[in-house]
């Protein structure tokens, strides 16, 4: 098999793995892509991004990504040599992009890779991300979607008091939590969110949240609202209401800059971009590299399906309980 490095790119400065131990970090450019990089739910994968991070693992540094939008920019930063130690593509069949690429004159960067790289991780690090990918991704204990007549969960004053705060119904916000984690304060994913609204620690860290509290109801819900109104500030220019928490709701699950993303491409293509219907489109489009790859697009390919099943299940689930339970 053909090392992914084979195909290398001259340097014009040395800067080798010297060098990059006394940093202590390993400098990557990478194209966008579901076998490369992409961020999902908060947490970045990309096979060729696994393998990267065990690289800089095995070497004793931090990876830093740095995304580009194509090959010639990629091959121009790779050859100047100043600010990139490697370029991580995927193997293909063409004969000038074989894949990862090393500077000429990185010799003890090159042996690294030599040295570290077995056939066998390609392979292995597809099958951790198929794991993360397709593994029951909360781990929790499964609650009935509504507790007796009237009474969705244990937490239903809890939803009623901080979603006050935001303006929204606390039907809509029960909704949520049980799509986050059927209503466990303990579920904790294979990401490391956690709680009943399933809190990433660096959100938490933005919140204010302390990490020893992530599990505690209350203070993960008043968080989670003050993350939802974050969020509906950001398309304050949405007047309706129930489009603009769809909008928001989605963010929530598949990040901000893909639904603007979306946005984006659907107010190009004559769409409303203030409608989800017509952004939901656009956000399952993003898998597609005619889209991720658009100069519209800032963030790349994402994983859109789980973020419109995310809204949809949401809404069904709010509308049960709002025939259901009294506001």
């Amino acid at each position: 098999m053909v090392p992914p490095w084979q195909g290398e790119m001259p340097t014009s400065d040395v800067y080798d793995l010297s060098q990059i131990e006394q940093t202590g970090e390993l400098i990557a450019l990478t194209l966008t892509g579901p076998d490369t990089y992409y961020d999902y739910q908060g947490s970045h994968l990309g096979v060729h991004y696994l393998l990267a991070e065990q690289f800089a693992s095995y070497l004793g540094v931090r990876l830093r990504i740095e995304v580009c939008r194509d090959t010639t920019e990629l091959l121009r930063r790779l050859h100047a040599g100043k600010d990139a130690d490697l370029g991580v593509l995927p193997l293909t069949s063409d004969t000038t992009l074989l894949g990862w690429m090393v500077g000429d004159s990185k010799p003890e960067l090159r042996n690294a890779l030599h040295e570290w790289y077995q056939p066998t991780l390609l392979a292995e690090a597809k099958e951790t991300e198929r794991q993360m990918l397709t593994q029951r991704r909360v781990t929790r204990r499964v609650h009935a979607p509504m507790l007796r007549r009237g009474v969705i969960s244990l937490y239903d004053e809890m939803f009623k008091r901080y979603s006050r705060g935001i303006g929204w119904d606390w039907r809509l916000l029960a909704a949520q939590c049980y799509q986050e984690s059927t209503f466990d304060p303990e579920a904790v994913s294979w990401a490391g969110a956690k709680g009943l609204m399933q809190i990433m620690p660096k959100t938490a860290d933005h919140l204010g949240l302390a990490r020893d509290m992530m599990t505690d109801p209350e203070q993960n819900i008043a968080a989670a609202t003050r993350y939802l109104h974050e969020l509906e500030h950001e398309f304050q220019y949405i007047h309706d209401r129930t489009e603009r928490q769809n909008m928001v709701l989605a963010s929530y699950n598949g990040g901000i800059f893909h639904i603007q993303d979306a946005m984006r491409l659907a107010e190009r293509d004559g769409r409303n971009a203030q409608r989800w219907d017509d952004v939901r489109e656009y956000v399952l489009k993003l898998k597609d590299p005619h889209y991720y790859q658009d100069t519209l697009v800032h963030y790349g390919y994402m994983r859109g399906t789980e973020t419109a099943d995310y809204v949809d299940r949401i809404r069904a689930r709010f509308n049960e309980y709002a025939r259901k339970v009294r506001q």
